[in-house]
Formats: structure tokens, C-alpha cells, sequence
């Protein structure tokens, strides 16, 4: 079975064909700067051992201009991987916000498309975006089966008390004011890739997932389910990011809009797009911060302090909304590959149990792999992520 993952951004599509057969991939890529004057298309091959990378620029207007560029390479009897655009059997689509209305992945017909449409005022950033990668597809691929996979999905499982504001009530059944969550396919892929490698039941373990790139989020997981989780009706809340700011106090909106003059839209991207890291030391890629602090620059400092001081307290915070749990999973860019993050987010939580080993964690793989020592009462584990084959198995699951 063939299955073609899209995940299409405002001026960008990315995109995955997987052999569900032996769950490899066979071709995939991105397509950037859409709707620039100069855009650029990097497709890769992978297939039989065999790997190759084939970059094209030029411009490409819209997503509609731009997706068959890349299934013509897909078909073409030179690079192509398939003969016959026939032999794909669905086509996946993330979509980022699916509100209450989506609880799991679903055949995509107009009621659905209705839906997401309708869930836009949550998502404006990203579901017309996706709305549009559904569209060229259905255009590109006639009779293929569609199938939605929201990011929000996996959330669904919290209970209102966890989910819920402490607003008005009427704000939530009027306007949808509620705790969303996201990266949940990325949560939904790591949990279960962990019971496995552990060995256990995932129905039958808590686990935190904690994913670290440039948007963070964190998840508790009792059997399997959603619990509870760091962002919230957007993925502006939480922890401090590469550029957001995460949780702050309410009333520094309007103190910052009175003090300052800005509008409502420019303290938005304020805090969107110039806070958290960035805001704090002027950098926002971890690595750029790690090296400015070797060289004793007090802010890149503060700022590793103040993120991992952050992401420490949730952990504590998830303990006790489980009761026990029994393994921290590090993933996403930072989480899979920054050994000094994680020593230091793990550092003095032996009170739940937590002692990694060192020299565990300085490991590079692009795999798996522990970090908790022989004395560590809770497990800690580095998982890749891998949402592109979660939303192509929840495809295949579906179909069946």
C-alpha cells in the first residue's frame, strides 16, 4: 500500500510517499517560497538503497502550479519511483486545528472540508493553508481517497477541567475559547514508539513526552491518552519557544498596549515572533545560544536557564496530574539532539526518580536510545519523531 503525505504551509508544501508495506519511504521533498519570484523545489529518492537529491528553482506562483512539479518527479521514468499516479492509494493531509469536531482521522468529503473551513477563526495561519493542499490534491489525484489528520486529534481525550479557562462559560460554547493542544501527532508517535521499545503495554503505562523545536510542547499521557498538555487554544501558550513567549501573565497585554502605543496586531507578532528565546538574548536556534554561552554571555545563559527552569516545572506538574509515571521522551530537534537540554531539564528531579547516565546522553543516534542510569527509578528516552508515518499509519487505519 501506498500512501502520499501532504503537509501544505502558506508558502509551502512538504510532502512523503510511503511503502506501507515495509513503512519506508520511497520519494519526498519540499516545496518553498511559493508565490515568490524565485521558488525552489528539493526532492529526494530513496529507493532499493539507492538515494538521490534533485533541486529545481524557479517560480512557482501557487500550490496548484507547484504539486505537480513534484509528482511528475515521482512518475518520471528517470527519477520516478512509481509509474502511474494510479498506484497511490490515499493521500494523507495534516491539518493543524480540527477544534471538537475531530476526535480521530476521517475520510475527507465536503462536510469535512465544511468543518475546516468553519475551524479557520481558530487556525487562521494554517487551515486555509491546508484547506488548499486538499483542493490541488483532489484536482491532481482524481478517485484517490483523502484523509484528514489534524493535529489537535490526539488531544481530544482531556477532560474539561483540563481543557477549560477560567473565563465566562459562555465564552466557550459561544466562541470556542477552550485548550486545544498541539503537536499531537508527534506526541501520539513518540508515546507508542516508547511502549514499544520498553516493552510494555502503552495501555497500561503514564508516560511525559516532550517535544523540543522550535515550538515546544509537552504531554501527559496516562494508557495511551491525553491528559493533559502545554499549549493551549494556540501554540503561543506554554513554555517559552525558539520565538514565542509561552504563558505570561494576561494583564501584560494591556499594559504593554498602553505603555507602548503598539496595536493589538503588532503586539501579536510581538509575541509570536520576538519573544521567547529570541527575545530574551536575541537568538532563537539553541545552538547559536549554546555557543554564545561558552563565551560567557550572560543573557544566552539566562536564557538556557529560564527554558529548561521552565520545562522542569511541567514535568513536576505532570507527575502529580498522573500519579507516576513511568518514562520522560525527549523529541523534536532539541529534545532528539541536545544533550545539554536535556542534562539540564533532567538535573535535580532525582525526587521522581530521575538519574541519567552521562555518557548516555552525549550518544548521537538517529534512532532511539536511553539515558537513564541504573539507579533510575523512571526511564528517560530520546525518540525521533516521525509525523509523516503517523498520519500515513492513521491513514492505512481508515482505510481498513
Amino acid at each position: 500500500m501506498k500512501i502520499l503525505v501532504i503537509n501544505a504551509g502558506s508558502s509551502s508544501l512538504k510532502y512523503q510517499l510511503f511503502n506501507m508495506d515495509n513503512t519506508s519511504v520511497m520519494a519526498g521533498g519540499i516545496i518553498e517560497r511559493i508565490g515568490e519570484s524565485q521558488g525552489c523545489l528539493t526532492h529526494n529518492i530513496f529507493i532499493q538503497g539507492f538515494e538521490k537529491k534533485i533541486v529545481r528553482e524557479q517560480e512557482i506562483k501557487n500550490h496548484k502550479l507547484g504539486m505537480p512539479l513534484a509528482v511528475n518527479l515521482i512518475i518520471d521514468s528517470k527519477t520516478g519511483v512509481i509509474d502511474d499516479i494510479k498506484q497511490i492509494d490515499a493521500i494523507g493531509h495534516r491539518v493543524v486545528q480540527g477544534g471538537e469536531t475531530f476526535g480521530s482521522a476521517v475520510l475527507i468529503d465536503d462536510k469535512v472540508k465544511q468543518a475546516i473551513q468553519d475551524n479557520i477563526p481558530l487556525a487562521p495561519l494554517h487551515n486555509p493553508a491546508n484547506l488548499v493542499g486538499i483542493q490541488v490534491a483532489e484536482g491532481l489525484f482524481p478517485n484517490i481517497p483523502n484523509i484528514a489528520v489534524f493535529d489537535t486529534e490526539f488531544h481530544q481525550t482531556m477532560q474539561p477541567k483540563a481543557f477549560l479557562y477560567a473565563l465566562p462559560y459562555e465564552y466557550y460554547t459561544k466562541f470556542k475559547v477552550r485548550r486545544y493542544g498541539f503537536h499531537g501527532t508527534s506526541h501520539k508517535y513518540v508515546s507508542k514508539k516508547a511502549a514499544t521499545i520498553m516493552g510494555k503495554d502503552i495501555n497500561k503505562i503514564n508516560l511525559i513526552t516532550i517535544h523540543l523545536g522550535n515550538g515546544c510542547s509537552i504531554c501527559a499521557i496516562e494508557k495511551g491518552e491525553c491528559k493533559d498538555t502545554s499549549m493551549g487554544m494556540t501554540p503561543l501558550a506554554g513554555v517559552m519557544m525558539g520565538t514565542r513567549s509561552g504563558d505570561i501573565d494576561p494583564a501584560i497585554i494591556g499594559y504593554l498596549l498602553e505603555q507602548t502605543g503598539m496595536t493589538i496586531q503588532e503586539l501579536d507578532i510581538v509575541l509570536n515572533k520576538k519573544s521567547g528565546l529570541k527575545g530574551i538574548c536575541g537568538l532563537n536556534d539553541m545552538r547559536d545560544i549554546h555557543e554564545a554561552s561558552a563565551k560567557g554571555e550572560t543573557k544566552a545563559l539566562l536564557a538556557v536557564e529560564m527554558f529548561c527552569f521552565q520545562i522542569k516545572k511541567y514535568i513536576g506538574a505532570y507527575a502529580a496530574v498522573l500519579g507516576h509515571v513511568d518514562a520522560l521522551v525527549f523529541t523534536a530537534g532539541m529534545g532528539e539532539n541536545d544533550p545539554i537540554i536535556r542534562a539540564k531539564i533532567c538535573e535535580d528531579l532525582s525526587i521522581l526518580g530521575i538519574q541519567i547516565d552521562p555518557e548516555k546522553n552525549r550518544e548521537k543516534s538517529s534512532g532511539p536510545f536511553y539515558l537513564h542510569s541504573r539507579d533510575s527509578r523512571m526511564q528517560v528516552w530520546v525518540i525521533p519523531t516521525n509525523e509523516e508515518l503517523q498520519i500515513a499509519r492513521e491513514v492505512v487505519q481508515v482505510l481498513k
